[in-house]
């Protein structure tokens, strides 16, 4: 079952085309990951499937939903978690897992339960009532991954997943990250990591100048030589790319 597609998706900010022509399906339980360097226009995809912004042409549907004609209610299935960002200022993590559920119409003691239970996953136990301007680039993260998570959505966006956490707490995000698909869900991850993807996901879609050049196994990225790496090295040639490092 296809769980995200989208077809000619398009986006220009003035001259600069961030989407050109993007078209991929991604199936329910899958853990698909967006490669490419920066400004290569995951970001841009990844706010145009989730209603934060609107395409210039091409069509996109996510859990069936028209993100395009209905923002919300592609926003009420899915978690999002966005490059950068943090919680609110004024927040501690506790306050603001406390507005995520009510935003998602949870119950008091459901988010309480998930609250300590994803402070415990992710070690800020000790964190829940500090202030955000209080926590560390990490911490902080980490509120944002569990707020991404809290209401368990069908479908998951996560834009570098990994950035700032210690290695610890990468290891735990990964392996909830694969649970949590092989329990039926879908996640994207945008990254610009080869082995972050290599490693995390089921398929890798490779995104260049805002187009899909090749979907690749994740057994086909290695350190040493890898397909993107030969694809930059094309594109800085002049020359065409077939798929093959």
């Amino acid at each position: 079952m296809t769980a995200i597609r989208t077809d000619d998706l398009r986006k220009a900010y003035g001259d600069v085309a961030a989407l050109a022509g993007l078209s991929l399906s991604i199936d329910s339980s899958e853990l698909y990951g967006l490669l490419g360097p920066n400004g290569a226009g995951k970001t841009t995809a990844m706010e145009l499937l989730t209603g934060q912004i609107v395409a210039d042409a091409g069509s996109a549907e996510v859990l069936g939903v028209d993100p395009a004609a209905d923002p919300l209610g592609v926003r009420e299935r899915v978690g999002i978690l966005p490059e950068k960002e943090s919680p609110p200022s004024f927040s501690t993590p506790r306050e603001y897992f406390q507005f995520v559920g009510a935003v998602r119409g949870m119950a008091d003691d459901e988010v309480d339960e998930r609250t300590e239970r994803w402070a415990e996953r992710l070690s800020f136990t000790e964190k829940l009532d500090t202030l955000s301007t209080d926590l560390s680039r990490g911490q902080q993260q980490k509120t944002m991954i569990a707020g991404a998570f809290l209401h368990e959505p069908e479908v998951v966006f996560i834009d570098e997943p990994l950035a700032n956490l210690d290695p610890i707490v990468q290891e735990r995000v990964k392996r909830f990250l694969t649970n949590y698909r092989e329990a039926g869900n879908t996640v994207v991850v945008s990254t610009h990591n080869v082995d972050v993807a290599a490693e995390l996901c089921s398929r890798v879609g490779i995104v260049n100048a805002g187009e899909l050049v090749a979907e690749v196994e994740p057994s086909s990225l290695s350190a040493d030589e890898t397909l993107l790496d030969a694809f930059v090295a094309n594109v800085d040639a002049g020359e065409e790319w077939d798929g093959d490092a």
